[in-house]
């Protein structure tokens, strides 16, 4: 399994799997096979009519080739980073800085679509040979595909199990959303396991700032960690 490490705006690293060759030719095929259907069902039936303006017949004919050429482009923009037959085989191009994927990114991809697959299937062998399992188009917009099949349990989401007669420390950890609780819990989970007792003191400090915490109740940086992703848990399960 390849891993790909995404920087986020808080300069925390996050590790996804990246997505297959197999798992991204499967995608490609099956939106290939959309393409073709569409194309009988549309562009193949699109008959020339002997009473109908040459030109009106050439520029009916440009528009409906459209969907086709800027297919994967609008898709990707239309449901972030995601195609039709990406959604199916649930990858999903993501920008490795951390950021959204902008137009331009998914523009980049799309156009060196050319070189990677019309030219000899190129980018599959760039692919295979990639550290990250990047096509060219991935390596000049900063993106990478990565695959959403992980098996998730409660140590791999925000989620938190509490006693039913818990009573939370820490009201103001209301402040968080839940994208800043998932970071937190992985950077902790990694920096707990690792003893990388530097992190943990810098997320505590990060914590105590953000959240806004007069006095820190618990002797030890784990303690209070594990204590704020509680509470955050019991402020929010019902909302």
């Amino acid at each position: 399994m390849t891993e790909l490490q995404i920087n986020t705006t808080q300069n925390v690293k996050i590790a996804f799997k990246a997505a297959g060759i197999g798992e991204r030719l499967v995608a490609f095929f099956i939106d290939f096979i959309l393409i073709i259907i569409y194309y009988l069902v549309v562009i193949a039936n699109f008959g020339y009519y002997e009473d109908a303006d040459v030109w009106v017949y050439i520029a009916i004919r440009s528009l409906l080739w459209f969907p086709i050429f800027f297919y994967s482009v609008v898709q990707e923009i239309l449901f972030e980073g995601q195609t039709l037959g990406k959604r199916l085989m649930k990858i999903k191009v993501v920008k490795i800085d951390g950021f959204q994927a902008t137009f331009s990114d998914y523009l980049v991809r799309w156009f060196l679509r050319i070189p990677d697959i019309w030219l000899f299937g190129i980018g599959c062998f760039v692919v295979i040979f990639s550290k990250n399992l990047q096509r060219l188009g991935d390596m000049a917009a900063g993106t990478g595909v990565i695959s959403l099949k992980d098996k998730v349990n409660i140590n791999h989401t925000i989620l938190e199990q509490l006693k039913t007669d818990y009573k939370p420390t820490y009201p103001n950890v209301i402040k968080l959303s839940d994208n800043d609780a998932r970071i937190i819990k992985d950077t902790f989970t990694r920096a707990r396991s690792a003893k990388d007792y530097a992190t943990l003191i810098k997320l505590r400090n990060k914590l105590i700032e953000v959240v806004g915490i007069k006095e820190v109740k618990q002797s030890s940086d784990i303690e209070f960690i594990d204590v704020i992703l509680k509470d955050y848990n019991f402020y929010t399960q019902d909302m």
